[in-house]
C-alpha cells in the first residue's frame, strides 16, 4: 500500500481545488522513461480504470494501476519546501538506484 503524508494531502487539495471541472482524484503511477529506467507521474483524473487500485486518504481518492503498483507497494509520497524549491518526494523502498538528476530510478 501507498501513504501520502498530510502535507502532501493538503497541497493535492489545494491543487485539485483551483481545477476546473474538478477531477475526481489523482492518477500515481510509475513509467518507463529517465536514465535509470522509470519516472514518477502524477496526474488528475476524471475516473478510475477498471483494474486501478483507489485509496482514499482524507477525502482525496487516489488511483493506482496494477503494475506501478508493484513498484509503489511501501512508498509515501510527501510534500517538501526548501531553499532549492518545493514539490512532491516520493521515499520508495523498492528503488536500487537513482540517477544523478533524483528523478529517475530502477527498481
Amino acid at each position: 500500500m501507498i501513504q501520502l503524508t498530510q502535507k502532501a494531502i493538503e497541497k493535492v487539495k489545494e491543487i485539485l481545488d483551483t481545477q476546473e471541472p474538478k477531477p475526481a482524484g489523482l492518477r500515481i503511477a510509475v513509467v518507463g522513461g529517465g536514465c535509470s529506467g522509470f519516472n514518477y507521474s502524477m496526474a488528475f483524473e476524471s475516473n478510475p480504470g477498471m483494474l486501478d487500485k483507489t485509496y482514499s486518504f482524507d477525502g482525496l481518492n487516489v488511483y493506482i494501476d496494477q503494475a506501478s503498483m508493484l513498484y509503489l507497494d511501501g512508498a509515501e509520497v510527501d510534500y517538501i519546501e526548501t531553499l532549492e524549491g518545493a514539490g512532491f518526494k516520493f521515499n520508495n523502498p523498492n528503488v536500487k538506484t537513482t540517477c544523478g538528476c533524483g528523478s529517475s530510478f530502477s527498481a
